[in-house]
């Protein structure tokens, strides 16, 4: 008997769900937001299956195209409008990746998928509010410089939001990268600061340099170093450089939730709460629009266009892949103004 007569021969594997562990390890490898982000479209994925008496898994095209459907007609609890098409994308990829989480056969999502298609053309026409992305405002540096001014920085909290601010700006971080820093992983050098920065989505550590600017009101390198000299007066000389902050000053007071503490016990901001800082300088500075943590990586993508930055150089700073696709519509959409090949026509 030949080897493929042997292996058509042998009985089939039997199908068995993952361990714990193995369902954990799989999870460890996403975002911390797209882990939330999937544990929601999930719950509500089977909440609604139990609803009408469906079983989840496997999942039908059918019962996909029902869904989809449902979330283009079924108003959010907390917008009063139905899901947007990118909300409907990300649930429908976590519905997919839970059957591959589960060992079961990925679900057939090209009716879904069509569904989806149908709704983003409707939108479209009827010029809805889900029928553009929103995205968070770029923090460029005029608009620095007016949600800097808004600080007193002369307070310990007024000295942790310029520096994140800016060294968010100058290392082109997410808000979980910015977060995720401690004072360790700054090395101070004759030239401003050698930070490790992990990028999560290329699951790498990056060292990137951010020089002095020229400017000391806007000089990341400055900030940072007050920051941290505020801090080690207050006793805190290691762990995360971004922390609670009271309006007493006081360094990573504790959090109680129905006796309970919460939040880490180191202080730590969370990636929100970042963002949050943001939204609340824009609005002290009367901005209007989107802006969160985002605005910094968006901010300084868009200067670096505009100032005349290579995207290898550019992606190189930021932790993009070198031939990445978001960073390219950056490039491609430029000044609308400058180079207009209607000019001249």
């Amino acid at each position: 008997m030949t080897d493929i007569e042997r292996y058509k021969a042998a009985p089939a594997p039997v199908r068995r769900q993952l361990s714990p562990e193995a369902q954990a390890a799989l999870a460890a490898g996403r975002a911390d937001s797209t882990r939330r982000a999937y544990r929601q479209d999930r719950e509500a994925f089977v909440a609604w299956c139990a609803a009408r008496g469906e079983q989840p898994v496997p999942a039908t095209q059918d019962l996909l195209v029902e869904y989809a459907t449902h979330l283009t007609l079924t108003p959010r609890p907390r917008t009063g409008r139905p899901s947007s098409p990118s909300s409907i994308e990300r649930a429908l990829s976590a519905i997919t990746t839970m059957h591959a989480e589960l060992d079961q056969p990925r679900p057939e999502t090209k009716g879904a998928r069509t569904v989806l298609a149908g709704y983003k053309h409707q939108l479209a026409e009827s010029k809805g509010p889900g029928a553009r992305q929103r995205q968070a405002k770029a923090a460029v540096p005029a608009a620095l410089r007016q949600m800097l001014a808004t600080l007193d920085r002369e307070t310990l909290i007024g000295k942790r939001d310029a520096a994140m601010m800016l060294l968010g700006y100058a290392g082109a971080t997410r808000s979980s990268e910015l977060v995720g820093l401690d004072i360790g992983d700054l090395v101070e050098c004759e030239e401003g600061f050698m930070v490790q920065i992990y990028r999560v989505k290329m699951k790498a550590f990056t060292d990137t340099a951010v020089p002095y600017g020229k400017n000391p009101g806007t000089c990341p390198v400055r900030a940072v170093r007050a920051l941290i000299a505020a801090m080690r007066e207050a006793g805190r000389t290691e762990g995360p450089l971004f922390v609670r902050i009271d309006r007493h000053g006081r360094l990573a007071p504790p959090m109680m939730r129905h006796g309970k503490p919460i939040g880490d016990s180191s202080g730590r901001l969370t990636p929100d709460a970042a963002s949050d800082v943001i939204e609340r300088l824009a609005d002290a500075a009367g901005m209007q629009g989107r802006w969160r943590g985002h605005s910094l990586r968006r901010g300084f993508a868009t200067a670096a266009v505009e100032g005349g930055a290579t995207m290898l150089r550019t992606a190189r700073q930021g932790g993009w892949a070198d031939n990445s696709t978001s960073l390219a519509r950056y490039y491609e959409a430029g000044d609308p103004w400058e180079d207009n090949p209607v000019t001249g026509l």
